[in-house]
């Protein structure tokens, strides 16, 4: 009975040990989660939906086309800007097929700068929380400059096309205006098509053909699948030595049995505690009583490291997981959090 009590007291004791050395040098928490980017899908203008061309949780890629507005009245607007571009030409005593050809050329160049960054935004926004690699956002750098390019010849070559009609022609107030108002049905025609900003999921699609789409209210959600990363939720006493950088297995509920490196990017410097006061009052104060209180737990952002959607893992937003970090090199802390990060991952088969 005293060797057995030995062994019980002495299997207390590491264990007490090992949890307060763990807890700092590779600290575990169960409470993660995974993150992405959701996008609503709003329509630029109004009208009849004529095709949805994608369906509810369907995979779409960039550009991809996700839903077609009735383009017949913007067509018309388009034709009747043209009609009275050409009546004020004659009006001026001059030709406006070059300036109209050059329009149309700077409102397509313009529907491409305005897609490309939507889709170069997301990356920019990634590449400040460490998300996103130097290579991606390099590549969207380089897209965006020559998109913004593309926009500046079309410009140059309309303002060419205005001097050859002439200093009168072109700085005529009837012809600015139908420039401008033709420029605008051309916009309003390319917004009747709406494409996918990113690689991504369709959720959440809320209309169906013939329904009348409203201008600024949402019509879908798209969840990208290549921008994902995970929040993990620490205790104070985890984030002593962890740092931008440290390596990180992870665990993921959907994948049992697999273990997913990851990497360190940032720690929050706060987080809400209990009530917020009001402006121009004072601080409500959290009562904490008893011995022990409750911890207060702070996000810390991680980058997946070998994630790849084709892998099939089918990550979802709010997906659970389970985290530990390895913040230095004790052989014998990391052995054991090795093991327990796969014993965690092995019981998620079971719950």
């Amino acid at each position: 009975m005293r060797r057995w009590t030995n062994i019980a007291v002495g299997l207390c004791v590491f264990l007490l040990v090992w949890y307060l050395a763990a807890d700092r040098l590779t600290p575990y928490t169960s409470n993660a989660r995974v993150h992405a980017f959701v996008v609503p899908i709003v329509p630029q203008v109004s009208g009849y939906v004529q095709e949805i061309a994608v369906e509810n949780n369907g995979l779409v890629a960039a550009g991809d086309l996700l839903l077609r507005i009735d383009q017949r009245p913007y067509r018309l607007a388009v034709e009747s800007a043209q009609a009275s571009l050409d009546l004020t030409g004659q009006d001026i005593g001059a030709s406006t097929a070059a300036v109209d050809a050059a329009q149309a050329r700077l409102a397509e160049a313009r529907s491409r700068l305005s897609n490309m960054e939507v889709q170069t935004a997301r990356v920019f926004e990634l590449e400040k929380k460490g998300l996103a690699t130097a290579a991606l956002a390099d590549d969207a750098r380089a897209k965006l400059v020559q998109a913004n390019s593309q926009v500046q010849t079309a410009e140059a070559e309309l303002e060419r096309a205005k001097q050859q009609m002439g200093s009168e022609g072109s700085e005529n107030p009837k012809f600015r205006a139908a420039l401008a108002e033709l420029a605008k049905a051309r916009l309003d025609l390319e917004w009747t098509e709406i494409r996918a900003p990113a690689d991504g999921l369709i959720a959440n699609l809320a209309i169906d053909e013939g329904a009348y789409a409203r201008a600024g209210q949402p019509l879908m959600t798209l969840i990208t699948i290549e921008d994902v990363w995970i929040e993990a939720y620490f205790t104070e006493n985890n984030l002593g030595r962890i740092k931008a950088g440290d390596p990180v297995d992870i665990a993921f509920d959907i994948a049992p049995g697999r273990i997913f490196a990851g990497e360190i990017v940032s720690l929050a410097p706060g987080a809400v505690a209990g009530r917020q006061g009001e402006l121009g009052g004072l601080a409500r104060v959290e009562q904490s009583t008893g011995w022990l209180r409750d911890p207060q737990r702070f996000p810390v952002t991680i980058r997946l490291v070998d994630y790849r959607h084709e892998d099939g893992i089918g990550l979802r937003v709010n997906s659970q997981a389970d985290v530990t970090v390895y913040t230095g090199r004790n052989f014998i802390l990391n052995a054991l959090a090795y093991l327990r990060i796969r014993l965690a991952s092995l019981l998620s088969y079971g719950y």
